[in-house]
C-alpha cells in the first residue's frame, strides 16, 4: 500500500501541512508506505491545452507531455493506492499551485467519450483536506461546499472514491501583533489552534487510515 501526500500550501509547517502529515501518519500506522510532496518546491505549470494527451495514436496519449518537476510526481501517483491533497482556501478556492496540479493530474485521463470516461489504470482513494480562516457557517454562505463537491466529483469520475475534510476558522499566524490583521480576534484564533487543531489532526489521522483500507482505527500518537 502506497499513499502519496500533496501539500498545496506555501507553508510547510502550518495548518494544511500539519493535517496532510497526520493523514499520512494514519496510513503509516496501518503499514502503508507514504511520500509527501510540497507543490511550492516544484517548478511546474498547469495544463497548457496542447492536447498531446488526447492526440489519436500519439505517443503521449493518456499522459501529460510536459517534462518538469511535476512529471515524476504524477508517475508516482499513477502507481499509488491512495492520494491525500491538502490546500488552504485563498479567495474562495484552492491555491493556484493546487489547481495547476489537479489540472495536470486529471486532464490526461479524461476521455471525451459519451459518457465521459477515464484512462486511469485502476481505482484509488483520494482524500481532500481544506483549511480556511472562515467559520463553517461563512463557508456555506460563500458557496465553498460546491467547490469541494466538484473536486470530489471529478476525482470519483477519473480516479476512484473521494472524501473531504474541512478545517474551519483556522489560526493564520503565531503572533497577530506583528501583522495588520484587524478582522480576527487573536485570542479566539489562538484558542482554535490550541483546542480545535488537535481534533482536526485526529480526523486527518483517521482519514489516512480509511485511505489505507482500514477496517478499524488505531490510536493516534500524541
Amino acid at each position: 500500500m502506497k499513499v502519496i501526500g500533496i501539500n498545496g500550501s506555501p507553508r510547510k509547517q502550518w495548518n494544511t501541512a500539519t493535517l496532510v502529515a497526520k493523514a499520512l501518519e494514519g496510513a503509516t500506522s496501518l503499514g502503508a508506505t507514504t511520500e509527501l510532496f510540497h507543490l511550492y518546491d516544484l517548478d511546474f505549470k498547469g495544463c497548457i491545452s496542447c492536447f498531446a494527451c488526447k492526440t489519436r495514436g500519439g505517443k503521449s496519449y493518456g499522459k501529460c507531455v510536459l517534462n518538469d518537476d511535476l512529471a515524476p510526481v504524477l508517475e508516482k501517483i499513477a502507481a499509488a493506492d491512495a492520494l491525500v491533497i491538502g490546500s488552504p482556501i485563498y479567495f474562495g478556492t484552492v491555491t493556484g499551485e493546487t489547481r495547476s496540479f489537479i489540472e495536470r493530474l486529471l486532464f490526461p485521463y479524461l476521455t471525451y467519450t459519451v459518457p465521459y470516461g477515464t484512462l486511469f489504470p485502476k481505482k484509488i482513494k483520494t482524500g481532500f483536506i481544506y483549511t480556511m480562516n472562515v467559520p463553517e457557517e461563512r463557508s456555506k454562505e460563500y458557496g465553498y461546499e460546491q467547490i469541494f463537491s466538484t473536486n470530489e466529483r471529478y476525482m470519483q469520475l477519473l480516479l476512484g472514491s473521494a472524501e473531504s475534510l474541512c478545517a474551519f476558522d483556522t489560526c493564520q499566524v503565531d503572533d497577530y501583533s506583528k501583522v495588520v490583521i484587524e478582522s480576527f480576534d487573536p485570542i479566539h484564533k489562538a484558542s482554535r489552534r490550541k483546542d480545535v487543531l488537535p481534533l482536526e489532526c485526529r480526523r486527518a489521522f483517521e482519514m489516512g487510515q480509511r485511505l489505507a483500507g482500514a477496517g478499524k482505527t488505531l490510536q493516534m500518537r500524541t
